[in-house]
């Protein structure tokens, strides 16, 4: 069965972005650019011609912001946009905004680094294919050679010990998102007691942007949500927000658990990955633990997620109805990796009563 094209309009004001997207883009022979439009008007004109799959964003543009545009869009006529920010401090923040309006997906600028053309490329082109499975609602074959799948074993090995044992003396859970999973973590998390247990949270997302998505967190939630650092003490009504180019681990320290920040390749083409969160768990954690795994593209987590079943740990996974891509959750139930799966609203509720 031939796979189905892809139809992306790309928006920004720079001319020189709009052929580099396109061009990028074009190494899937499966995703075609339909159109560009140098501004939210030109995008809004095209729109009534043709209608993309997938739109890219710039957020920063004359005449219409990204944001104003964005919004125009989600209330009248849902499509799944990508956003495309800078690093700056402001990119970073509006791009939060962005993915609360109803993005799906970041593209940071520069788009690539120097001798990992190939990377960035089936980066943006995986973040497209992302986007074009995200399920939006309404709110008031590739031509490159895609770069090394690694596993967890290329960060952290598994510790071999008997399952269900543990250095942990409360419960810890750990949660893994990608596409859609910001929305997703915000839903779960924001009524959280104080006396929630700790939560360490890998969403996929690039350095920077993480930083602002804790922030943002913090403000609307009851328990303290930050940006992870190396040494964190794992505490009771905190959240721990993986760095956007760090793995997230967790590891025994003196008398105490604390996050530990490891470099490294990408596993699973992610860094930070879920699997390496989640065989820390099973690792350090076992059967106090509690493995949740989200909204999101590809299959990373599912793994992680039996070795934490397999300490015995709790596993859970979201259900389709309330994922935005049931990518991951999906791979996590082939392999039996969970024990139950559960809406979102669900999920709150469960972590709400655990002492």
């Amino acid at each position: 069965m031939r796979e189905k094209e892809i139809k992306v309009l790309i928006v920004d004001d720079s001319v020189s972005i709009r052929n580099m997207l396109a061009n990028f883009l074009h190494n899937d022979p499966y995703i075609k650019v339909i159109g560009k439009a140098e501004d939210p008007y030109q995008a809004a004109a095209f729109l009534k011609t043709q209608v993309p799959d997938v739109i890219t964003l710039d957020i920063e543009m004359p005449k219409m912001d990204g944001l104003t545009f964005l919004r125009k869009i989600m209330a009248q006529h849902p499509i799944p946009v990508v956003i495309i920010s800078s690093l700056t401090k402001k990119g970073a923040n509006e791009t939060i905004k962005a993915l609360e309006y109803g993005a799906v997906e970041i593209i940071q600028k520069p788009f690539v680094e120097e001798g990992k053309t190939k990377e960035g490329i089936q980066l943006i082109i995986e973040k497209v294919r992302a986007a074009s499975l995200a399920k939006v609602s309404a709110r008031t074959q590739n031509i490159l050679k895609i770069p090394p799948k690694f596993s967890a074993d290329a960060v952290l090995k598994k510790r071999p010990s008997i399952a269900g044992t543990s250095f942990a003396d409360q419960k810890i859970i750990a949660l893994g998102a990608s596409t859609g999973g910001t929305i997703a973590i915000q839903q779960i998390i924001q009524n959280l007691p104080i006396s929630a247990p700790p939560l360490l949270i890998v969403q996929h997302m690039p350095v920077h942007f993480t930083k602002a998505f804790a922030d943002r967190l913090n403000q609307l939630c009851s328990i303290f949500v930050k940006e992870a650092e190396d040494g964190d003490i794992i505490k009771k009504g905190h959240a721990y927000i993986a760095r956007g180019d760090r793995h997230l681990t967790i590891k025994k320290q003196g008398n105490e658990l604390v996050a530990h920040l490891l470099d490294g390749p990408l596993v699973n083409r992610h860094k930070p990955s879920v699997d390496v969160l989640f065989r820390s768990m099973a690792n350090h954690v076992g059967a106090k633990g509690i493995g949740i795994l989200l909204t999101g593209m590809g299959d990373d987590g599912a793994r992680g997620l039996l070795e934490m079943k397999e300490a015995k740990a709790n596993t859970i996974v979201q259900d389709e109805k309330s994922c935005t891509v049931f990518g991951m959750p999906r791979e996590a139930i082939k392999i039996d990796a969970h024990k139950m799966v559960l809406g979102l609203a669900e999920i709150s509720e469960l972590i709400s009563k655990i002492n």
